[in-house]
C-alpha cells in the first residue's frame, strides 16, 4: 500500500479528515524551508505538499508567487526540492509528500530521469497544474512506474461530462479546487463545497481533498466536515512571509510560529467531525 493510501485509510478508520499543508521548497532559504518541512508532521500535518519553485506560477495568487520568487532567489530548484525530500525521509518514512508545481522544470530535466529520482527520493505524488489530462500520460505513466501517484485537479467548472476524462488516470486522491481563480483569493461557500464533493464521490472512490481559498482555522474545519482532507497553502505561506525582516531574512522564532499555526489548523481539522454515535 502506498503512503497516500495508508494515510487516508488511517484517517478513515479514525473518522477524521486530514490536513494537507503547503510550502514552497527553499522559501525563504533552504535551511528554514527544511526545518519547516521536517517539523510539519509533529505539528499535525497529515500530508505535505512541497511546491517546486517556478518563474511563472500561473495558478497561484500573490502569496505563493512571492514564495516562488524568494525560493528562486535563494537558489531553489527541482534538484534542491528532491534533496529536501531525501533529507526529510532520513527521519520520516510515513508522512506522504506530494510535489506540486508546473511541467516546464520536469520537462527540461527529462521526464524519465525526474520520475526515477523522485521515486528514489521518497516522493509519493505529483500535482502538475498546467498539464491537462489529455496530455498527462507522458508524465503520469513514468510516475506510476516509479510508485508515484498522479493527482488531478477538478474545479467548479468541471462538469459531469468532463469528470470521467479527468479522473480516468487519477490516483492518490482528487484535488478539488473550490473556486474559479488562483490560490489564496476568494473562498467558496459551504453549500457549494458540499454539493461539489458529493458530486465527485459519485464519480470516484478516491479520497477528495479541497483547497484554494482556505484562509483560516474555521474554514479548514468546515471543509474537514465535508471532505477527506483540507489543503492549506497561501495562509501558511503568508504566515511565513510575515516573519521575514526587511531584507527577506527569517526573524528569530519564525519556524516555531509557522508550525504553531499548522498545529492550530490541525486541531481544527482533526476535531471537526462528530464522533460516531455509540451502539
Amino acid at each position: 500500500m502506498s503512503r497516500l493510501a495508508a494515510r487516508f485509510a488511517k484517517l478513515k478508520a479514525e473518522n477524521r479528515a486530514g490536513l494537507i499543508t503547503f510550502i514552497t521548497a527553499c522559501d525563504p532559504d533552504l535551511a528554514t524551508s527544511q526545518q519547516l518541512l521536517n517539523g510539519m508532521p509533529a505539528a499535525g500535518a497529515d500530508i505535505i505538499e512541497l511546491g517546486m519553485p517556478f518563474t511563472d506560477p500561473m495558478a497561484d495568487g500573490l502569496a505563493i508567487q512571492l514564495a516562488s520568487q524568494r525560493a528562486l532567489k535563494a537558489g531553489g530548484s527541482l534538484k534542491i526540492t528532491l534533496d529536501m525530500v531525501r533529507a526529510f525521509r532520513q527521519t520520516d518514512t510515513q508522512t506522504p509528500i506530494v510535489l506540486m508545481g508546473y511541467y516546464n522544470p520536469i520537462h527540461c530535466r527529462g521526464v524519465e530521469e525526474f520520475c526515477v529520482e523522485a521515486g528514489k527520493a521518497g516522493v509519493d505524488g505529483l500535482i502538475i497544474v498546467d498539464l491537462p489530462p489529455e496530455e498527462a500520460e507522458e508524465l503520469a505513466g513514468p510516475a506510476r512506474a516509479n510508485g508515484i501517484d498522479f493527482i488531478f485537479l477538478t474545479a467548479p467548472t468541471t462538469d459531469d461530462a468532463r469528470l470521467p476524462v479527468v479522473l480516468e488516470r487519477a490516483s492518490g486522491f482528487v484535488y478539488y479546487v473550490s473556486i474559479t481563480g488562483v490560490t489564496g483569493t476568494a473562498s467558496a461557500s459551504r453549500d457549494a463545497i458540499e454539493s461539489s464533493v458529493a458530486r465527485l464521490r459519485r464519480h470516484t472512490a478516491l479520497p477528495v481533498a479541497v483547497g484554494f481559498g482556505i484562509k483560516d482555522i474555521k474554514a479548514a474545519a468546515e471543509v474537514a466536515e465535508l471532505a477527506d482532507a483540507a489543503v492549506v497553502g497561501s495562509a501558511i505561506v503568508s504566515r511565513l512571509a510575515a516573519g521575514l525582516d526587511a531584507e527577506g531574512k527569517p526573524r528569530p522564532g519564525l519556524v516555531a510560529e509557522v508550525l504553531q499555526f499548522v498545529g492550530e489548523l490541525a486541531k481544527g481539522v482533526h476535531s471537526a467531525r462528530r464522533p460516531h454515535p455509540a451502539g
